[in-house]
């Protein structure tokens, strides 16, 4: 109980810290994913002239299904790498659970990850008359994509507190991965020798299934689940086995 109220202000803290001093606070968290919807869409649309897939009307919505969970995926692993060393006069002067860290960061970034939700479903009601009672299967991608980014998270904060290049090296990784997730293209448009990428790719079933409930309205794929869920239940275990073991040195660096 103690460990869920500390978690709670913790989430509570970080969140609040995002858009400490700001005249309009928390909807930032919504305008950010927005003006990035709004670049995207001129440069890939109206520049490029892509267009969304068979039996999708909008390219905006397709973009912003897709986007939604990649972000709920590398803010959370962005934000996590130096998260311990933002903490670290509660880690080295108490009795802290320092592993409770990266996960705050992932609540904290999830509860702007549902009011960006929350405009999608509007949007695609509005403007694709669609809307499903398959909705309820979301929250079950999101705690895949939760347990996989806090594993990650886990090992490059305690990898960050000892190389403090760590936060700079997982950048550049997710600019790749970013590149290597099927955002602003279908699956269908990856070239054949390419396909490998995607199978191993834990986010593609994501957006997969993102893009079925507020594209489609149709019930995403069991088995996409279960391999996400699989990506991100091995992820949870190595990342909080190795957290544990790089652990006892905390105190000695930060």
């Amino acid at each position: 109980m103690e460990r869920r109220s500390l978690l709670f202000q913790l989430v509570r803290r970080d969140f609040e810290q995002r858009f400490v001093g700001s005249a309009i606070g928390w909807i930032w968290g919504l305008i950010h994913p927005l003006v990035l919807l709004l670049s995207w869409t001129f440069v890939f649309q109206y520049c490029m002239h892509m267009k969304p897939p068979a039996g999708v009307d909008s390219y905006p919505l397709f973009l912003f299904a897709g986007m939604l969970p990649w972000l709920l995926f590398s803010e959370t692993v962005q934000r996590a790498a130096p998260s311990l060393l933002d903490q670290s006069n509660l880690i080295t002067k108490t009795v802290f659970p320092a592993e409770i860290v990266p996960v705050s960061v992932f609540l904290s970034t999830l509860v702007s990850h549902l009011l960006a939700l929350l405009l999608m479903v509007a949007a695609s009601a509005l403007w694709m008359n669609r809307i499903t009672v398959f909705l309820v299967m979301l929250p079950f991608y999101m705690l895949a994509v939760g347990l996989f980014a806090v594993g990650v998270g886990w090992i490059v904060s305690s990898l960050h507190v000892f190389l403090r290049d760590t936060a700079q090296v997982m950048s550049v990784v997710l600019t790749f991965w970013f590149w290597l997730t099927p955002i602003f293209i279908d699956e269908s448009a990856f070239p054949e020798r390419a396909r490998f990428l995607l199978t191993a790719n834990p986010l593609f079933y994501v957006v997969r299934a993102y893009r079925a409930v507020l594209l489609h309205s149709s019930m995403p794929s069991l088995a996409d689940l279960g391999i996400a869920g699989a990506y991100g239940v091995a992820a949870f275990l190595i990342g909080g086995l190795f957290f544990r073991h790089m652990k006892r040195g905390f105190a000695d660096v930060l």
